[in-house]
């Protein structure tokens, strides 16, 4: 697969479809990433799905976190496998982003699946595992969400750098969709494999390494293709134009309207 820069076809900037857009850790462009109020100001710029990360706390219930450590996004410092619940709840998750969101938590994933439910949107969670947590970060999401996900919604779609936490989540939950997620693009002779183990219904990728010949690639083996993370419309326009269907973007207004 050719990782060279495609030629972009016209494509209007302003008629991108509202289900083209993912709302990437949430409008977190808007909002501090991986918060109520940013799924919820996703919902309200007009995203119909958000992304989100999670990994587990020291005793396993999993929150939204992106970052191992708790010191980007928090007034806390240190490993996020060393906070208990309790803890974890204690931080700021707000004040980095602006004073606004002061006293912002970080959201336990039950708490995120009430929120989805009752604004309506779909989720891709993203299994994000702390270092040696692979399978049972896997398991426990995966658990959990079949527990707790509304009966009747559209379910939620799993993704994962880690093939170890994809192999889990298929093990836990077959009935989960799942996506191939990667900043690189593997050899095809490994991607084909790791499609027939995991059976994944997309492949999401970095931006920058899709083109037309990776399009085709996925179109071929029944892919949807998700490119993240995109916050310049021309770029997103050309994107769609190519044939991919849908981009993760932190300004899922800006991305709709085209406004740059």
């Amino acid at each position: 697969m050719s990782t060279s820069d495609a030629v972009s076809r016209p494509a209007s900037r302003a008629s991108l479809p509202a289900g083209f857009v993912i709302g990437h850790r949430g409008a977190s462009g808007h909002a501090p990433e991986n918060t109520l109020p940013a799924i919820r100001r996703a919902a309200e710029l007009g995203a119909p799905m958000v992304e989100f990360d999670v990994k587990l706390t020291r005793s396993g219930v999993p929150v939204l976190l992106h970052d191992d450590r708790v010191d980007r996004t928090t007034d806390g410092r240190g490993p996020a496998a060393g906070f208990e619940l309790a803890a974890l709840k204690a931080l700021d998750a707000g004040a980095w982003f602006a004073p606004a969101f002061a006293r912002t938590r970080i959201p336990t994933l039950a708490e995120t699946v009430a929120l989805l439910s009752e604004t309506g949107l779909d989720a891709n969670v993203e299994i994000k595992p702390c270092p040696h947590r692979e399978t049972e970060t896997a398991a426990v999401v995966a658990e959990e969400l079949r527990r707790f996900w509304p009966a009747g919604k559209r379910p939620p779609l799993l993704s994962s750098f880690e093939m170890a936490s994809l192999r889990e989540a298929l093990r836990v939950a077959p009935d989960l969709p799942r996506a191939l997620l990667f900043e690189g693009l593997p050899a095809p002779h490994t991607l084909d494999a790791l499609i027939g183990e995991l059976r994944p219904v997309a492949l999401h990728l970095w931006e920058r390494v899709i083109d037309e010949g990776v399009i085709s690639w996925a179109r071929l083996r029944g892919l949807e293709l998700r490119a993240w993370t995109v916050n310049d419309p021309a770029r997103a326009a050309h994107l769609h134009a190519l044939g991919v269907t849908a981009v993760f973007t932190d300004f899922p207004d800006r991305i709709l309207s085209g406004a740059g």
